[in-house]
Parts: C-alpha cells; structure tokens; sequence
C-alpha cells in the first residue's frame, strides 16, 4: 500500500476514471450513429461517488434503515457492493427508420458536459496536490 496524500486524492482518482469511461461510452454512441437499432448507452456514477465520498469522510448515510422485526429477515445489501457506476440505455429520443435512437446534439453536448467536468476534476487534483508540495518546499527552507 502506498501513501495516501488525502482522502480527496483518491475520491478525485476514482471521479476522473469514471468521467474517461464515459467519456469512451459517449464517443461510442457518437462513432454508432449509422448502425441499425443501435440505442445509446450511458454510464450514471453520482451515486457511487456520493457513496464512496460518505465511505471516505465518515458521513452518515442519508437513508433510512431497514428495520429488522424478525431475526429471519434478510440482510439488507452492502453498501460495497453498489459502489459500481450503472450502465443504462438513454430514452426518450424517437428512433429513425432504421431504429437507431442516437441524437447526436444530445451525444455532443454530453461530450462537452463530460469533458469540462473532467477537467475541472484535473485542476482541483493539481489544487490539491499543490497544498502538499508547497508544505514540503516550505519544510526544506527551515534549516
């Protein structure tokens, strides 16, 4: 195991590989636009972000318990095991005569969307580590 620099570090990691692989999943969408009852995928993450940020920061979750009335109930699910993004099928666009669904208006501004959230994701990664090698500089001037 490696050193940690912060917790932040990790979360903003596991955020910007989650915004490259949707940013490969809309690029796939774009590159299919001509094939036949191809429909468009989407990857939604926010949730297990949401999750792993209360997982890292000791957050409590903001969801109800299960109650347990009998010691024969299920187990509810572990939070582990959801931490994966989910992949869907985009709805709500009208199929061309040859049934495929891509809007490619909708696939570019989702591009624009992602690429700008994953640079965003970039330069708060640099602000952090910044912080870090601005303490290390300034512990080297001490002697």
């Amino acid at each position: 195991m490696g050193i940690e620099i912060s917790k932040t570090h990790s979360l903003l990691a596991q955020a910007m590989d989650y915004r490259a692989a949707r940013q490969d999943m809309i690029a796939s969408n774009i590159a299919n636009v001509d094939t036949p009852y191809y429909k468009p995928r989407d990857i939604s993450f926010q949730d297990a972000l949401i999750a792993k940020e209360n997982e890292l920061y000791k957050n409590p979750s903001k969801q109800l318990q299960m109650a347990m009335t009998n010691p024969r109930d299920l187990k509810p699910q572990e939070e582990s095991e959801s931490l994966k993004p989910t992949l869907f099928f985009r709805d709500g666009h009208m199929a061309r005569n040859d049934g495929n669904s891509v809007d490619i208006d909708v696939e570019t501004t989702e591009m624009s969307k992602n690429s700008i959230m994953f640079n965003a994701l970039v330069m708060a990664n640099k602000k952090d580590s910044a912080i870090f090698n601005s303490v290390i500089d300034a512990s080297s001037k001490i002697n």
